[in-house]
């Protein structure tokens, strides 16, 4: 891979039905047999949290290979205050281009272009072996918890990355994940219909 054999846009309406397919194919059978995450991305598009401008497809040899979302959210702070800050994804590569360092770019670029539109922190659920090669740390070191995570339950997955230094300093207080994300199994099933068959497999390390 070399930086002129990609390209990475904003999505256009007509790309919409290829990354729903494509997002599809990236998660299938891994956190759960099958999957949801092509279902939220239709839905998380005429949510008003979504971020249009931070709506990135990844495209090489004129394919769309790679895509990644933004949406507003908040942490309540312990203070009383709220705080804005940004969650992402479904971020997802082609399957076959997995692990050859496509998701880094997409990933790299689409937090450049978060910061220079001024949000001040990214706050998501993912993996800190991949994440933290981009600056991402576990939320409990910035004093955010997780929205109805037990005291003392694993929090390992629960990752920040400031965009503007020092945007958490002296914020402690509980994130809120965008109600968008929560769909109905019914609801991904019946949008399940109108994409070719795949069989549905429970695999190790699945978390659902």
């Amino acid at each position: 891979m070399n930086t002129n054999d990609y390209i990475i846009r904003l999505e256009k309406q007509e790309d919409y039905s290829t990354v729903e397919n494509l997002v599809r194919e990236a998660f299938w059978n891994v956190y759960r047999p099958g999957c949801s995450e092509h279902y939220v991305i239709h839905v998380l598009r005429d949510d008003p949290a979504f971020v249009k401008e931070l709506d990135f497809v990844m495209e090489r040899d004129r394919k769309l290979i790679g895509q990644n979302m933004f949406m507003r959210t908040r942490i309540d702070a312990d203070d009383g205050r709220t705080i804005p800050v940004l969650t992402m994804g479904p971020i997802g590569i082609t399957p076959e281009l997995k692990r050859k360092g496509y998701g880094k770019k997409l990933l790299d670029f689409s937090l450049e272009k978060a910061a220079a539109l001024g949000f001040g922190a990214v706050l998501f659920e993912g993996n800190i072996g991949f994440y933290g090669k981009s600056g991402f740390d576990y939320a409990r070191k910035f004093g955010i918890r997780y929205h109805d995570l037990p005291e003392g339950a694993d929090d390992s997955f629960f990752l920040c990355k400031e965009l503007i230094p020092g945007y958490l300093d002296g914020i402690t207080g509980v994130y809120q994940t965008p109600q968008g994300y929560y769909v109905e199994d019914a609801d991904v099933e019946e949008f399940d219909k109108a994409f070719p068959p795949m069989e549905k497999l429970k695999l190790p390390g699945q978390i659902f």
